[in-house]
C-alpha cells in the first residue's frame, strides 16, 4: 500500500495574491526598461526571444482574470502538488499560445493584465473553481501557481538579459516550497531530508524514515538554485560540483528525480 499523502500545505491567500502583484510589478518595470534589440534577443528557451518571454509572463497573470471569465466547474480535478508534474503535457499548447500573442506594445499589454488582474480578483472568492487546461483548481491555488511561473520567467529573464530584477520574498518563498512538495509527491518517503532555507523543508525517497535526531541522508540548497534544478534550467551535476548543492548520505542523489517541471 502507498505512503498516505500529508496534509496539503496551507498559503495565505491574500499574501499570495499580494506577491503575484508584486512579483509582476518588478517584471512590468525590467520589461519596460529593456531596448528594442534586447527584446529582440534569445532566451534559454528554445526558439523564444526575450519579447516571447515576456508576453508569455503577461500571459501568466492575465490567465487569473481570463479563467475567471469562463463558467465554473463542477469540481476539482487537480491538486496544487500535482500542477508540477503535470505541466510538461501542455509544454506544446503553451508554446503555440506564446507565439500569437500580440506583443508588439509590451507597456500597453502589461497595463492591461494589471488592471484586469486587480479588477477580476478583487472580489473573487478563494475556493472559486477555475476551468485550468491541466484540471480545475480553486483560484486560491491557482494563485500559488502564478508565483511558479512569475519566479520561474523572472530568472529567465534575467538570465536573457542581465537585468536586476527582483524577487517578492512571498512569490519566491511559495514557488520554493510548492516545487519542494511537488518533489515528496513524485517520490513519496522519508529516507532523504530535502532542506532549501529559509523556506522549506521536506522528506522524500523510499527506505528507512528518518525520526529524530541528524538525518543520514540530507540534502541542501538554495531556493534559486533549487528552482533552477526542479525546472531543468541547470543540473544536479553542474550544482554539485559547483557547491550550490550539498548532500550528503547514500541516498541523497536526486539526479533521477530532477526535473519536476516540463
Amino acid at each position: 500500500m502507498p505512503p498516505a499523502r500529508k496534509r496539503p500545505r496551507r498559503y495565505d491567500s491574500a499574501r499570495t495574491r499580494a506577491a503575484v502583484r508584486a512579483q509582476f510589478g518588478h517584471v512590468r518595470e525590467a520589461v519596460e526598461a529593456l531596448t528594442p534589440e534586447q527584446l529582440d534577443g534569445p532566451t534559454r528557451l528554445g526558439e523564444w526571444t526575450v519579447r516571447d518571454l515576456a508576453a508569455h509572463l503577461a500571459w501568466m497573470v492575465g490567465s487569473v482574470a481570463e479563467l475567471l471569465g469562463r463558467p465554473a466547474p463542477a469540481a476539482a480535478e487537480l491538486a496544487l502538488t500535482d500542477w508540477p508534474l503535470a505541466t510538461a503535457a501542455a509544454a506544446e499548447r503553451i508554446d503555440g499560445h506564446t507565439r500569437g500573442i500580440d506583443a508588439s506594445d509590451l507597456p500597453a499589454l502589461y497595463e492591461r493584465t494589471a488592471r484586469a488582474y486587480e479588477e477580476a480578483v478583487a472580489a473573487a472568492d478563494d475556493a472559486r473553481l477555475l476551468p485550468v487546461g491541466l484540471g480545475a483548481m480553486t483560484l486560491a491555488d491557482f494563485l500559488v501557481t502564478r508565483t511558479v511561473e512569475l519566479v520561474v520567467h523572472t530568472d529567465d529573464l534575467v538570465a536573457a538579459t542581465g537585468a536586476t530584477v527582483p524577487y517578492d520574498r512571498q512569490a519566491l518563498a511559495a514557488c520554493t516550497r510548492l516545487l519542494a512538495d511537488a518533489l515528496a509527491v513524485k517520490a513519496p518517503g522519508g529516507a532523504v531530508e530535502v532542506r532549501i532555507p529559509p523556506f522549506a523543508v521536506v522528506q522524500c525517497g523510499e527506505g528507512p524514515r528518518h525520526t529524530r535526531g541528524t538525518p543520514p541522508n540530507v540534502v541542501e540548497t538554495d531556493p534559486l538554485t533549487w528552482i533552477r534544478l526542479a525546472t531543468g534550467r541547470t543540473g544536479w551535476a553542474a550544482e554539485r560540483e559547483a557547491a550550490r548543492v550539498s548532500a550528503s548520505g547514500e541516498r541523497a542523489d536526486l539526479a533521477a528525480l530532477l526535473p519536476l517541471m516540463g
